[in-house]
C-alpha cells in the first residue's frame, strides 16, 4: 500500500509556467493584456477555430453563448442531466428553461435519438456536453438543429485536445466553452475559453467586460485612447494576463499531457478487462477521446461493497477519487422548482450508483498509475461475490 496519499487530480505545472507568470508580474501589466491575446490567438490555432475569447471559467463562456443566441425568459434549451450544475445553471441565469434528456448507456453523453421528442415550439437551442472527453454525436445534433431552427452550444469542459469525426472539438463555427479549471487537462487555475465566428465573439468580448466599448488594455498603453462607452449592462468574466501565462505554456504541452493520459488509460484498460466487476469507459471509433476523467462502473451485485464503500477502501489505500456526477434531477433546486425525477431518466438513475472517476492526470508516474491498479484489483479480490454477465 501507498506512503502518502494520492490526490485524485493533480496539475502539471513546470518551470515554464513560473516563468511565464514572473515575467507577467515583472511587466507592469496583469489583467486582460498582450498574454491573453496570444493564449486567445494560439488556443484558436490549436483548435482550428474561426476565432477564441478568453474568459475566467467555462461557465462564463456558457452564459455568453446562451446571451448571444439571443436565448430569452421563457424560452426552453435541451441539455444533459449528467454534468456540472453549472451547464444548468446557466440557463437559469438567462431566465429560460432547462429540458434535460436522459443519456447514452456507454458514454453518458447526451441521447441524441431521444432529443427530438423533448423539442417544443419553445425550444430555441441544444447544449450538449462532451462528457469525461467523449465527443457527443454532433452531426446528429446539428442535423436537428438545421430541421428545427435551434442553435447548438457545446460544453467542452472536459474536451480540449479531444476530436469528433477528424475536426477537433471547437472547430466549428456554433460557440463551444472550454474549461481550464485546475483539474482540466489545460490548467490556469481557473479560466475558460469561448470559440465561434469572429463576430459572435467580437459581441460576446463587449458583454464580457461591463459592456464597455474598449478594454483597458486598448486604453492605456502608449497611444491608447482614454474615453469609452458603456453599450449595455455587462459582466466581469475577463481572463487576467496572469492566467493566460500559465495557460499559454499548458496549451503548448498538451501533445505530450494527452499522450500520457492515453498511456495511464491503456494501462487501466488493460489491467481491468478481465474484471468480471466493472463496465469500463468505451471510446467510439470516429472521435478521439480527451479522456479528461477515467470512469468505471461497478456491475450490480458483482461486489459485497457498494460504490460508496467502494471509494471509502480506496482512501484507506492512499488512493483519491471522486463521483461525476450527481445528476441534476437530484439536486434539489431543480427538483422543487421543476419536479424533476431520477426514474423519468432511467439511465442516469442506473449509473449514478455504480460510478467511479480514478484519478488520471499527466503527472502521475507509472509507480502511481501501478498503484492504483493494485488498489482496485485489493478491493475487487477481497469483495468479490460473484461473476457477473
Amino acid at each position: 500500500m501507498r506512503d502518502c496519499f494520492l490526490p485524485f487530480a493533480s496539475p502539471s505545472i513546470g518551470q515554464e509556467e513560473i516563468d511565464e507568470v514572473v515575467d507577467t508580474l515583472q511587466s507592469g501589466w496583469l489583467t486582460s493584456g498582450p498574454k491573453a491575446t496570444l493564449f486567445e490567438q494560439e488556443f484558436a490555432k490549436s483548435t482550428q477555430t474561426p476565432s477564441a475569447l478568453a474568459l475566467n471559467s467555462c461557465t462564463a463562456a456558457l452564459h455568453l453563448a446562451l446571451l448571444n443566441c439571443g436565448i430569452q425568459p421563457d424560452d426552453e434549451v435541451i441539455t444533459t442531466g449528467w454534468t456540472f450544475a453549472s451547464t444548468v445553471n446557466v440557463i437559469e441565469h438567462v431566465g429560460a428553461q432547462p429540458v434535460l434528456v436522459d443519456v447514452e448507456p456507454d458514454t453518458l453523453n447526451l441521447d441524441v435519438s431521444k432529443v427530438e421528442d423533448a423539442i417544443t415550439p419553445k425550444t430555441r437551442a441544444i447544449l450538449p456536453v462532451h462528457f469525461a472527453g467523449h465527443p457527443v454525436d454532433l452531426d446528429a445534433i446539428h442535423a436537428l438543429a438545421d430541421r428545427y431552427n435551434l442553435a447548438v452550444i457545446e460544453d467542452a469542459a472536459h474536451a480540449i485536445g479531444a476530436s469528433y469525426k477528424g475536426r477537433p472539438i471547437g472547430s466549428g463555427t456554433n460557440p463551444t466553452a472550454f474549461s481550464f479549471y485546475a483539474t482540466k487537462n489545460l490548467a490556469t487555475g481557473e479560466g475558460g475559453m469561448l470559440t465561434g465566428l469572429p463576430d459572435f465573439l467580437a459581441q460576446a468580448r463587449t458583454l464580457s467586460l461591463h459592456g464597455m466599448s474598449r478594454e483597458a488594455w486598448g486604453r492605456y498603453q502608449q497611444g491608447g485612447e482614454w474615453s469609452y462607452d458603456v453599450v449595455c449592462p455587462g459582466f466581469k468574466y475577463n481572463m487576467p494576463d496572469i492566467q493566460a501565462s500559465l495557460g499559454l505554456w499548458q496549451l503548448r504541452k498538451m501533445p505530450m499531457f494527452q499522450q500520457r493520459r492515453r498511456e495511464i488509460v491503456r494501462a487501466y484498460q488493460e489491467s481491468f478487462a478481465g474484471l468480471e466487476v466493472f463496465d469500463l469507459p468505451v471510446e467510439r471509433p470516429e472521435v478521439d477521446h480527451a479522456w479528461h476523467l477515467y470512469v468505471i462502473r461497478l456491475r450490480h451485485g458483482a461486489l459485497r461493497v457498494d460504490r460508496d464503500e467502494f471509494i471509502r477502501q480506496l482512501q484507506t489505500r492512499n488512493i483519491g477519487s471522486s463521483v461525476h456526477f450527481i445528476p441534476i434531477p437530484m439536486h434539489s433546486y431543480y427538483r422543487k422548482k421543476y419536479g424533476m425525477k431520477m426514474e423519468e431518466y432511467p439511465v442516469m438513475q442506473q449509473n449514478y450508483h455504480r460510478v467511479i472517476s480514478l484519478p488520471l492526470n499527466p503527472a502521475m508516474t507509472d509507480t502511481d498509475v501501478g498503484d492504483v491498479i493494485e488498489a482496485v484489483n485489493d478491493i475487487v479480490k477481497h469483495n468479490f461475490r460473484k461473476a457477473v454477465a
